[in-house]
């Protein structure tokens, strides 16, 4: 089982490493702009092999990613000080326009996880681009609000003294700032939040509530202002995608991909409950959320349509 990586940066390598790591698929191939960086990286993961899964991982170029059943897109550019956000957006938008077709040519069937940020806008555009090579928006995936979801149980599982995997919770909508922390739809072991909470005697008021909300949707600035970047994180849960996708494992997972309308809001691509599996996403969930859940939900898909639509009146 074959997986392609373009951009070899920090995300990049970094999801390489989780797959060999997590013993995803056989063979994983490195592309990028830097040849010699993607050498180095295949080189340098390479040689933890055997201390982990057997994998083949090794750099090569477009054409090496023929049979791939996954290609994972870290390509792009970082923001330039001063430069503002639509800015950014355009020239990832041109890297994107140039990419995914080179990819498509050499893997036609494969699935795009997109993880380049602001990787809702980044997602549609990919699956506008692959839509041109008659690929279905299905099969172009985010990795959306994966990370995020993770972030959310691993602190409410800290908090309750429960392991994480045993918390089920969702954060959706937008990656970013306007993300949606479904509280009502916690479960712990199978009990409701507040059930759970109420019999273990933990404490869930308003204020710990939002100091969980804060941490959920600051991680990334609170990272970055420390190190400089984040990549364990999303590399893992790019690992963790992958995994869904070549084994078919029709996982559901909180990815995002391009829908019609979500929230009332048309023909956008934001994170919700989605079954993820080898042909990319077969269904989406709805979820019964609270009046003040969905409009939450609506201003965040309003937040990355608004993106849209400035990008694209843009000459």
């Amino acid at each position: 089982m074959k997986v392609g990586i373009v951009g070899s940066g920090l995300v990049g390598s970094t999801a390489a490493y989780a797959m060999v790591m997590r013993g995803v698929g056989r063979e994983i191939v490195l592309v990028d702009m830097n040849a010699a960086r993607a050498e180095a990286e295949a080189a340098d993961i390479r040689h933890a092999v055997p201390f982990a899964h057997a994998h083949e991982v090794r750099a090569g170029g477009y054409a090496d990613l023929a049979g791939c059943l996954a290609v994972v897109l870290c390509a792009g550019v970082g923001q330039k000080p001063g430069e503002t956000r639509l800015s950014l957006l355009q020239r990832n938008a041109a890297v994107f326009a140039e990419v995914v077709p080179a990819v498509l040519a050499a893997a036609p069937d494969a699935v795009l996880v997109v993880a380049t940020n602001p990787v809702d806008v980044m997602t549609h555009l990919a699956a506008r681009a692959a839509a041109a090579a008659g690929v279905p928006a299905g099969r172009v995936l985010g990795s959306g609000t994966t990370l995020d979801t993770a972030r959310f149980r691993s602190l409410l599982g800290g908090h309750c003294g429960v392991d994480p995997h045993h918390v089920h919770g969702y954060v959706i909508g937008e990656h970013g700032d306007s993300e949606v922390l479904t509280w009502s739809l916690v479960t712990v072991g199978g009990m409701p939040l507040e059930a759970f909470a109420q019999l273990r005697g933990v404490d869930l008021s308003e204020p710990l509530r939002c100091e969980i909300d804060s941490q959920v949707r600051r991680a990334a600035y609170t990272i970055i202002s420390g190190k400089g970047a984040t990549y364990y994180g999303v590399g893992s849960a790019l690992a963790r995608v992958v995994e869904a996708v070549i084994h078919d494992q029709r996982s559901i997972l909180t990815v995002c991909t391009p829908a019609a309308e979500v929230a009332g809001v048309a023909d956008v691509t934001v994170s919700l409950p989605r079954l993820v599996g080898r042909a990319g996403v077969a269904e989406t969930f709805p979820l019964p959320l609270t009046p003040d859940e969905h409009a939450r939900l609506q201003a965040s898909a309003a937040v990355i349509r608004q993106a849209l639509d400035e990008l694209g009146s843009q000459p």
